[in-house]
């Protein structure tokens, strides 16, 4: 199911790392539902959810979730938001299980049931005592996954998911993304090189090749 009213709004978005121009006049309009960034290499896919998260500050344009502000009302904003990359070190001394116990304080649709379904479909059980750094690229990603699909976020964003990934594990991811994205009201947004088979897109924005 997908929700045709416009969950996340965003005009005329500029970036540019220095000496390179990465966004300009970017904008889109998202409903509720599954959605996903797709292009080539360094053609903005990560940038742009960096700027979606607040982790990076956009030259030009608005953000607008739900009604607020990204730029107005940062904090407000951040509540409704879910990001953990990958690529950080941050949580790398926590284990899974104390890094998730941490999480529904943040997130008040946290829902410990999809955790534990979550947990299962990726084969989690024997790594959540683990630190992070103990773990594989793939199962530290899976670890971030489970988090973020159990978080209930309005705006939900997961970046080169299936990076690590065993194939059973990509197959859980789709149907679990899916379901994730029928929450009434709710955007989840995955950056991608192509479309993982399995998932039910509602919308995919192409930046280029």
């Amino acid at each position: 199911m997908v929700d045709n009213a416009v969950v996340l709004q965003v005009r005329d978005l500029a970036f540019a790392y220095p000496g390179c121009q990465v966004l300009d006049g970017f904008g889109m309009a998202l409903p509720g539902g599954l959605a996903l960034v797709q292009g080539g290499e360094s053609r903005g896919k990560s940038t742009l959810l960096r700027l979606l998260a607040g982790e990076l500050a956009a030259q030009r344009g608005s953000i607008v979730l739900h009604g607020v502000d990204q730029a107005a009302d940062p904090q407000t904003y951040a509540r409704h938001v879910f990001w953990a990359d990958a690529r950080s070190n941050s949580l790398d001394a926590l284990s899974a299980r104390a890094w998730w116990q941490e999480l529904p304080a943040r997130y008040p649709a946290w829902d410990a049931a999809a955790l534990d379904t979550h947990i299962q479909g990726f084969s989690l059980q024997e790594h959540v005592g683990k630190p992070l750094y103990a773990l594989s690229t793939g199962s530290k990603r899976k670890v971030l996954m489970a988090a973020a699909l159990a978080s209930g976020a309005a705006l939900t964003l997961i970046d080169e998911p299936v990076s690590g990934l065993d194939k059973p594990s990509a197959a859980y991811l789709a149907r679990a993304l899916s379901s994730a994205a029928a929450q009434p009201g709710r955007v989840v947004l995955v950056a991608h090189y192509e479309p993982l088979p399995g998932a039910l897109w509602g919308t995919v924005i192409d930046l280029g090749d």
